[in-house]
Order: C-alpha cells, then structure tokens, then sequence
C-alpha cells in the first residue's frame, strides 16, 4: 500500500517557482506506477489530481499538486546547487508490515537540475542478490554474526516500473516512489539515505536520516498438502501478489527471494529461486492482502492455481491444498533420480556456511518428487561438504525417497579433460592426497581407481566442450568438437578401455551430447545414458529438471538405482514424457545384455510404453521455449518437441543415430502401447527417442555375430580424439604425461582398427 498517513512531522516548505506543466505531468505519471504496482494514491487525492488535470495550469496548480502528494513522503531531499544531497524527515507515518512491501514518496528538489540515477540506501539493508555485485557481497554479509543480521531487516529500492525512469528528469521539483521492505515486526530504527550521481554529504548536508518505522505483524499462513492419494507431502508453491516491484527477476514474489537466509531463517529457502518449499503442518508469513498461489511437485504433477485472501487482524489462517498427478510412474516400476546436485557453490552460499547441509537439499528433494538423488561434493566447499561423506545413504532418507552424498571430480586438477561424476565409492580421497591439487591432472586414473571401489562412474553436463567447430544440430554430424570445455571431452579416449559406465544428459545442448554418444555407439561401446540436472550451477531453478527413471531389478535402493544406470535400466527425460519397457524382439533395455543376436539380416519388433503431457493450449512460457534455439536453456523440454501448435509429439526409433521410423502420440497424459517393424541389415544399436524430451537406453542387435562398425563414426572419434589431445594434453602433468600418452595412443590403435574392420 501506499503511505499516507500524516505523522507528527510538519509538512515542509512548498517550492516556489515551479513550471506548472511538468510537474503535473510528471504526477499524473507518478499516479499511474502507483496504481500499476498496487499502491494507489487515496481514492479523494486522486479524484483531485484529476480534478487539476482538466483545470488551467498556474502557479497554484504546482501549489496544489505539492498539497496533495506531500502527506505521501516518507522524506524530502533537497540537492543544492552544487550537487550535495541533503535528507530530511517527511510528512507520512512510518507505518510498515511485515514480509510485505510499503509504497511512499519522496519529493525531490533539485536546484542543481542533476539528471543522475535516483538511489535509495540504508546500512540496514542488504543490497539485493540480483546485483552486480553479488559474490562480493554475499561473502561479506554473510560472514556476519547471527545477531548482526538481525540488524540488516530492510530493503529498500526505488521504484523505476513503467512509466517512471530510474534517473532524475532534472526539473526544479519532482516525485519518486520508494519501496521499503521488512523482514522483522515491531519497532525498527533504519538509516534511510538517497544518493543522485556524484551528491555528497557536506556539513549542513546530511544525506540520510534516522526514522522509526512501526512494523505490523505479518499473518501466519499454515500449509496442510496432501498429495492425490490423501498423504501428507512436501511440495513447491510460487507465491504472487500481482503488483509489481522493482526487485529484478522476482516481482512481487513472496516470501521475498533476496531476503532469504538459508543459515538464519526458519525454512531453508533459496535466494535464487522464486518458489518455496513447505509440507503439511509448515507455513509462511505474509502481509495481508491478496495472492496468487501456484502449486506442484516435480514434472508428473499438473501445476495448479490458488487465490487466497490474507485479512489483517488475524494472528494466523490454514489452507489447503490437493496436487494432482497427470501419471504416477512409482506404481509402474518407474523412479525417478538425478545423479548430480549440490549442497555448495554456483547459486549457493560459499561462506561461512559453505553451501548448505544435506537436510536443505533434501527438501528440494522431496519438493520435486525425486525418488533417489546424489548430492555430490565438489571444489568449492570441498572440505566442508566431504565431512557429509558416509559412503551410506543419508539418514534423512527413507523408504521412497533416498539422498547419498557422493563426488563429482570439479576444481580438481583432471577437471580442464572432462568433470566426471562417481558414484557409490567407499573412499572419497584419493590415494596418497590430503589436498584437491594433489589429484591426477587427468581423468582416466580417477575412474579407474572409482571403478575399483565397485563405483558407477560417467561424465557430467557432456556437452560442454562438445560444440562443432561448424554450427549444426544435426544428428548425427561428422564435424570434429572443439575439445575445450569441461565436458565429456576425455571420455573419447576413456571409453575405449572400458572406464565409463554413463553418459550424463539433459543438462546441455541435446545435439552436443547424443553426437558424441552415438559415435562411440557406433563404435560398439555399450555406456549407458543418464540425466542430471547439475543443480545449481547449470540450473538454478529447480532439482531433477532433467532426471532419469529406472527399473531396479530388486529394491528401490542406492544399489538398485546405480546398478540400473550402469546396465541401462533407465530412460533420460524432462519428466513430461516416458518411454518404458522398451524392448526390441522382446528383448528389454537393461536385461541382460540388451542384446539381440540375428543369424542374419531380418526384421525386428520393436514395442514400449509411452506418455507424454502437454498443456492443451501453449501459454507465453511454452511458446518462447518452442522457439528459441536448441543451444538456449532449457536444453531439454517438452515443449520442443510439441508439433506445431497441437497436442502431438513425434516418436522416432533410431537405429544407429539415424531415424527409421516414427510414430505420434496426444501428450495428453494416457499410455499408450506402441510398435515399431524394421529390417535390420547389419548390425547395430536401437533407441527411441521424444527428442529432445527423453530418450531411451539402447539395445544392441548382432548379425551373424559381426561388431558394430561404422567407419564414418570411428573416424570421426579418432579425429575428436586428436583435437582433445591438442586441447588437454598441455594440462596433463609431466609425471603423468607419460602415461597419458600410453592411453591416447591406444584409444587412436582401437579406432583405426574400427576403421580398417569397416572398410571390409
């Protein structure tokens, strides 16, 4: 709301002397933000600014228009003819309310006619988390005590929404709107201060000044959250008042992002993101007023809406709230997992608290209905977040939903030749190290010593470092990668000695992965896909927004899952569409070895389960990610593979990275049972695919017993081997280089062999 109310603070001097016209432009201005943002002016003011808009201008017009916003300012600020700013106490009661945004004025006279950015200040503010200056500050203010934050309980921000501008017009007199949040209820005493370009404090010129703000208790808002089955759950709500603020990314978002505290607050809510997290029997505080509630829990839930009412002079109200499934794959053998998030770095806190504990992440976990996940300890934090370590699950962790802190190989001295994920390892340090920069420089020891620990090892966010020399999204293409980033750039050479299990997906550019994957397919190597979200660093905005589903072939545990990706038992998908129990000739992806032997060429079946879930209209959000390149984020998303402006999404069945056939389907949440018939004439690999949405693991199909060749993939695996030499070797360890050398040119004797067994 708007301010208005007169304190005990005598109205200040009228300016004299003011153009009519511009001022009062600028008012009607400044009356429609007000009523934009949701702080409109009093319904008997504005009838009176309106009143002088029709009338004649005069000099009792800028007389007028001054009589009826002054009440409004919570300070007046006069800028002197040489620039410095001076500060003084307005006429409007410094009345606030808890957790919730309070709108005054504060009249500008300016007789410098400076035309600088108008800011607003307090030592008790915490600069927002959007700002430039964001990592500094952060480090900085949360090094504080727990009682020193108490004392930051502000934000405050000039409001520059349409049709106001951030900076001064340089009139002689003007208006601007101030935004001041707070954290705390009860009495508060802020330092309030405005800076305009180069003003400065002078004696006689004080560019802030002390006010007592009485802060209204906000109301306690109890959560009760039943999934559909009637259980009590844990799920994500977005929380919208409709006004707009200026607060960057997070406009009128409750409660608000940049004054989370993970380390202090009750609930462990991020910064980053603009949703919350909360389960049955939690609640929120807010002011009161009217709001928008979104509602959902990971992709096979349908996003639901709820307005709500928070009326004043109630100390607390209760709310309800019934997700709804479109699919439910739990109760088809399917689970959900991502095997790369983060406790510390990216988006996190670095210090003091480096990142946050298991127990925060696990309630993303829960919020997102991620059936297993693997928190993984990396370099930043590193020392910190290894003391979680236990080489067992997280004690959190129950029947269906399991959390283990595992590694990913990041800010090591292997990192510049391809992060790499481990999983299931018994040790976390590696032989011989008491420091990160004692690791190898390359990653081919550090799997093999993860695999000798029974581990389950692969390679993370694979693209990066993937991109062709040539633009292209083809798939397959035979353009060589440029080798220089921290993808799945060694995994050329490692794959070939039998050191990768998996395949990371969904977290780069789709194109950028499956090229790479699908050569060393055609290559007959057998790794596994899997998806990652690697939260947060590549995204903030939620955990499992890429994810695989697996088939454990006994228990739901952290040993059914990491077994499942190894042997393939699994799908990679944005979790808005499925492909289960996809076999070929019977055969099931992940059973044995997902293998198909033909005496000779002949016809396969090939059957699976499918379902997918679109919204039946495409809304703004649908829209922008239908039509944005491939290489933007997200990478992965259904919404790309929605045809045209329909319900339809395409199904292909690929063989050798190469489409064969293709069928469509309703995204409309059913299961439907689909076949596909083709003539296998040598041999080879299958996989269905929603691209770029999910994508199965393959079956591999042998005629006449004969490997799987193609001579154009192994040249072009030999080609990317050469690049990634030319990249990552300069980085290898001269006591390791050795070595390396041994290994790379035993990758480049297993391709030109594939080449030269093709060309037979």
């Amino acid at each position: 709301m708007l301010q208005g109310q007169h304190d005990q603070h005598a109205n200040h001097a009228v300016v004299g002397d003011v153009e009519p016209q511009p001022l009062l432009a600028q008012a009607m201005r400044l009356q429609e933000a007000l009523s934009f943002s949701g702080n409109a002016l009093q319904a008997a003011d504005a009838v009176k600014l309106k009143a002088l808009e029709r009338g004649p201008l005069s000099k009792e017009t800028a007389v007028q228009i001054q009589s009826i916003l002054d009440h409004y300012c919570l300070n007046v600020v006069h800028i002197n003819p040489e620039g410095r700013v001076k500060v003084d106490r307005g006429a409007a009661k410094a009345v606030l309310v808890q957790g919730g945004w309070t709108a005054f004025l504060v009249k500008i006279h300016n007789e410098a006619g400076i035309t600088a950015k108008f800011e607003a200040t307090s030592p008790n503010a915490l600069k927002p988390y959007h700002s430039p200056s964001f990592e500094h500050r952060v480090k900085k203010e949360h090094e504080l005590t727990e009682g020193q934050v108490a004392n930051r309980f502000l934000d405050i921000q000039i409001y520059a929404g349409r049709p106001l501008q951030a900076n001064l017009s340089g009139l002689k007199l003007e208006y601007a709107v101030v935004q001041v949040y707070c954290k705390d209820a009860g009495k508060r005493e802020a330092e309030i201060g405005y800076n305009a370009g180069q003003g400065s404090q002078d004696i006689g010129f004080r560019n802030s000044t002390p006010i007592l703000f009485d802060v209204k208790p906000a109301v306690k808002v109890n959560f009760d959250v039943k999934d559909d089955d009637g259980t009590a759950i844990m799920a994500s709500f977005l929380i919208t008042d409709g006004q707009e603020h200026a607060s960057g990314k997070f406009k009128g978002i409750y409660p608000l992002p940049s004054r989370r505290v993970a380390a202090f607050d009750e609930y462990p809510d991020f910064f980053f993101q603009p949703q919350i997290y909360r389960k049955s029997g939690e609640h929120v505080t807010l002011p009161p007023g009217k709001y928008k509630i979104t509602y959902t829990r990971g992709p096979e839930y349908i996003p639901q809406t709820k307005e709500i009412t928070v009326p004043e002079g109630k100390e607390s109200i209760n709310i309800s709230f019934q997700l709804k499934r479109w699919i439910q794959l739990a109760k088809l053998g399917w689970f959900s997992a991502d095997h790369h998030i983060h406790a510390a770095g990216c988006s996190h806190y670095d210090s003091p608290t480096e990142g946050v504990d298991p127990k925060e992440m696990f309630r993303q976990v829960l919020g997102e209905d991620l059936n297993m996940a693997a928190n993984l300890a990396w370099g930043p934090s590193w020392y910190h977040q290894k003391t979680f370590f236990t080489a067992k699950d997280h004690p959190l962790s129950g029947k269906k939903t399991v959390m283990r802190n595992d590694v990913e190989v990041s800010g090591f001295p292997s990192s510049h030749a391809g992060h790499i994920v481990l999983l299931r390892i018994k040790e976390d340090d590696y032989p011989g190290t008491t420091t990160i920069e004692q690791w190898p420089s390359w990653t081919a020891p550090v799997l093999s010593w993860a695999k000798s620990q029974d581990g389950v090892v692969g390679y993370a966010h694979s693209g990066w470092g993937l991109e062709p020399m040539e633009a292209t999204n083809k798939l397959p293409n035979y353009i060589t990668p440029k080798m220089d980033g921290i993808g799945a750039n060694e995994y050329v050479v490692t794959v070939t000695d039998g050191l990768v299990d998996f395949f990371s997906a969904g977290d780069t550019p789709a194109p950028w992965e499956l090229n790479m994957y699908y050569h060393t397919l055609n290559c007959g190597f057998k790794t596994r896909l899997s998806g990652e979200t690697d939260f947060p660093c590549i995204t903030d905005a939620r955990v499992g927004q890429a994810r695989s589903y697996f088939k454990p072939q006994n228990a739901m545990d952290y040993d059914g899952y990491v077994d499942a990706i190894r042997l393939g038992r699994s799908y990679v998908s944005d979790g808005k569409s499925h492909i289960m129990d996809f076999k070929v000739n019977g055969v099931e992806a992940g059973t044995g070895e997902s293998e198909v032997v033909l005496k000779s060429a002949g016809d396969v079946k090939v059957t699976a389960k499918l379902a997918a879930y679109l919204p039946e209209k495409q809304d703004s959000v649908g829209g922008k990610i239908a039509k944005a390149p491939i290489t933007d984020k997200p990478y992965w998303d259904i919404e790309r593979s929605r045809v045209k402006q329909s319900r339809t999404v395409r199904a292909e069945l690929v063989f050798n990275g190469v489409p064969v056939d293709t069928v469509t389907i309703q995204a409309d949440g059913k299961l439907n049972d689909i076949d596909f018939s083709t003539k296998i004439t040598r041999s080879g690999w299958l996989v269905v695919r929603i691209y770029p949405s999910s994508h199965s693991n393959p079956v591999f199909v042998k005629i006449n017993n004969r490997p799987i060749a193609e001579k154009q993939s192994a040249e072009w695996c030999l080609a990317a081997l050469e690049q990634c030499w030319k990249m990552k070797g300069p980085n290898i360890r001269a006591e390791e280089r050795n070595a390396a050398t041994t290994a790379y040119e035993k990758a480049r004797k297993v391709y030109r062999e594939l080449i030269a067994a093709a060309g037979k």
